[in-house]
């Protein structure tokens, strides 16, 4: 496992050089400081390095594909900025949100400037195959911004099923990690059996890691989350537990305090949120997510053992295991 680490740290040293020296403008300071924050504010850098892992497991390498990878980076940032604004998140990534640090025009416009940050980059990657590659990461983000949109749509909905939980984070969150596996074989030249079998693993990936991230919101410790205990429950977002634990409710307490969650016009108290926690435990929402993550991160890693012999498989199953555990 050290070894697996060390070489993850030695690859996010490397991809935050890339992202910190990508800015050079200093002026206007109102467009280039907020976008700097952002690129500077941290992360796990999980899309880069599925990128970059996916191209060496089919013989490309860092060098490759470290533009496309900065890439991704940039715009699953971009969709942050954004995303914040949307969900009135006061902080990200333990750090400020940019539309609070400075206002919501500014972090409009830095988002902005970051989308078109990432298609300089994307463009720098010397791939014969730069034109799939642009369909891919263009298509990508469309579908990023769809499943946003359901998201939203959802928040006013009091009907939504587990079914339709999961087309919406595939579409949110899988599709650009899906982007980013495929990218990297592409860079590799791989084929089309590559694309699916890495396709595959992404899928399953981005659906483990968004029911996770659900998970966290209600068992984390706040400091290594990086952001506020319950904010999904206070925000009546929607999430996998919460839709869970509306089908499976029987007693009548339960459903009334789930229902309020669910209502933008109801103000959950701290208290509140502890009690959706317990509720959660004892309808056994919180193993039940659990096993999910595991089920999706299993399926996963059987994509990844139809991979020829590499590091950079076993890279990649090492890194499904550290999100299942999400202790980077």
């Amino acid at each position: 496992m050290d070894k697996y680490y060390d070489r993850y740290l030695s690859y996010k040293t490397r991809i935050d050089g890339n992202l910190f020296s990508f800015i050079e403008k200093k002026s206007p300071a109102g467009l280039y400081d907020p976008m700097n924050y952002v690129l500077n504010g941290g992360g796990k850098r999980i899309r880069p390095m599925i990128t970059i892992l996916s191209c060496e497991a089919f013989g490309g390498s860092f060098e490759d594909s470290i533009d496309a990878a900065a890439a991704v980076e940039i715009l699953h940032n971009f969709t942050l900025v954004h995303d914040d604004i949307m969900d009135s998140a006061d902080t990200r990534r333990g750090n400020e949100t940019v539309y609070k640090k400075w206002d919501v025009n500014t972090a409009i416009l830095a988002g902005d400037g970051l989308l078109g940050l990432a298609y300089r980059s994307l463009l720098r990657t010397n791939s014969a195959r730069i034109s799939e590659i642009a369909k891919v990461f263009t298509e990508s983000m469309i579908e990023v911004c769809e499943g946003q949109s359901f998201d939203t749509e959802f928040e006013d909905r009091n009907n939504v099923t587990h079914e339709e939980y999961l087309m919406m984070i595939g579409m949110k969150t899988s599709r650009l990690l899906e982007a980013c596996a495929v990218i990297g074989v592409l860079i590799a030249d791989g084929s089309d059996d590559d694309i699916a079998l890495m396709k595959n693993y992404a899928e399953n990936i981005g659906l483990a890691f968004q029911i996770q991230d659900d998970l966290l919101d209600i068992t984390a410790d706040e400091k290594e989350f990086g952001k506020m205990i319950g904010g999904d429950i206070k925000a009546g977002k929607k999430t996998y537990l919460l839709i869970k634990a509306l089908e499976e409710a029987a007693d009548e307490q339960d459903i009334a305090l789930l229902q309020k969650v669910t209502s933008k016009s109801s103000s959950i108290s701290d208290e509140e949120i502890h009690k959706v926690k317990e509720i959660y435990t004892r309808l056994g929402i919180i193993d039940e997510s659990t096993n999910q993550v595991k089920s999706y991160t299993e399926e996963a890693d059987s994509y990844l053992e139809k991979l020829p012999s590499s590091e950079a498989k076993e890279m990649l199953k090492w890194f499904s295991g550290m999100l299942l555990g999400r202790s980077f």
